[in-house]
C-alpha cells in the first residue's frame, strides 16, 4: 500500500506545537488466542489480536476512528509488521501505515517515530502513542489527553486509578498465597495514549534500550515525572479471549457508529482475505 500523502494545506499549529498520532500495529497477540474462547466472538489464530473483529470490525479500525475523530492531529501512523498488507482494505485519509515493526513494542515505536521525521514531522512535535489493542478509547479522551499535556514541560498519559484492593504473592502450601496488601493510595494503571516530544521520546528509548515497556517508562528512566490524565476503566487493553466479548459489548451499548461510517461505509465489514 502507498500510504497517502500529507496534507498539502499548512500544518495547524497551536501555541504548544504540532500532534501526530502513531499506533504500534506489529505484534501478535498470542495471550489473545486461547483454545478456551469459543462461539461468535472466537478469533481466527491466522490473524494478530489487532485484526481481530470486535463488534463486526476489525479491533484496529476502532482504535484509528478515534484518532480520525481528533482534528489537531496531522495523521496518525500505522507501524505495522513487514509484508504485512491487512490494512490495504482499509485504506483512509486519516492514517498511513509504514511496514516499520520491530521484534518488541519499543522497536516498532523507534521506527515509527523515525517514519513520522521522514515524513516531515518535526523533533519537537507531539507525538500520542497508543496501543491497537485499547479499541474503546474515544476521541474526546484522546483531546482531553492533548488538552492537558501540550503545555507541559515533559507530556504524560492516560491512567486509571487503581479500584481494587492491592496484594503480593508468595509460593505457600497448595499455592499462591497472599504475602501482604499493598497501598494502593498512589497507585494507577498505566494507559495509552502516551504524550511526548517526538525527539525527547526517541532520545529516551534509544537510551533504555528495546526492553522498556512503555513510552512513559523510557522517560522516567531518563530521570523525568510524565503527567498522569485520568483515563477511565473502559480505556482497557483487549488482551484474553473473554475481553473481546467485553469490548463488543461496550462498543454495542455506544453504537459504534463512527468506525462503521469511516471505515465500513455505514455496513460491517469482513476482514479481507489472505
Amino acid at each position: 500500500m502507498t500510504a497517502p500523502l500529507l496534507p498539502t494545506t499548512p500544518a495547524p499549529l497551536s501555541a504548544h506545537g504540532r500532534f501526530w498520532g502513531l499506533v504500534p500495529c506489529a505484534g501478535v497477540g498470542l495471550r489473545a488466542v486461547a483454545p478456551a474462547l469459543a462461539g461468535p466472538q472466537a478469533p481466527p489464530s491466522s490473524l494478530p489480536k489487532q485484526y481481530h473483529l470486535v463488534a463486526g470490525q476489525p479491533m484496529v479500525l476502532h482504535t484509528l476512528a478515534a484518532f480520525a475523530g481528533v482534528g489537531r492531529l496531522l495523521g496518525t501512523l500505522v507501524a505495522v509488521a513487514a509484508g504485512d498488507r491487512f490494512l490495504d482494505a482499509y485504506a483512509h485519509p486519516s492514517f498511513f501505515k509504514v511496514e516499520c515493526g520491530g521484534p518488541t513494542r519499543a522497536d516498532t515505536v523507534l521506527g515509527g517515530l523515525h517514519a513520522l521525521l521522514h515524513r516531515g514531522a518535526q523533533a519537537n512535535d507531539w507525538v500520542l502513542v497508543h496501543d491497537a489493542a485499547r479499541c474503546l478509547i474515544t476521541s474526546s479522551q484522546i483531546d482531553n489527553l492533548i488538552d492537558t499535556c501540550a503545555g507541559d514541560g515533559v507530556g504524560g498519559l492516560l491512567a486509571h486509578k487503581l479500584a481494587d484492593t492491592l496484594k503480593t504473592s508468595i509460593d505457600g502450601p497448595g499455592g499462591v498465597r497472599v504475602a501482604n496488601t499493598v497501598d494502593r493510595s498512589d497507585k494507577w494503571l498505566a494507559q495509552t495514549p502516551q504524550m511526548f516530544r517526538i525527539g525527547p521520546l526517541m532520545g529516551a528509548i534509544e537510551r533504555i534500550g528495546s526492553a522498556v515497556t512503555d513510552e512513559a517508562s523510557a522517560m522516567e528512566a531518563m530521570g523525568l515525572h510524565p503527567r498522569l490524565v485520568p483515563g477511565g476503566a473502559q480505556n482497557f487493553k483487549v488482551t484474553y479471549p473473554e475481553d473481546f466479548a467485553l469490548a463488543s459489548a461496550v462498543l454495542a451499548q455506544r453504537g459504534h457508529g463512527t468506525t462503521l461510517e469511516r471505515f465500513g461505509g455505514g455496513r460491517a465489514v469482513a476482514p479481507p482475505s489472505s
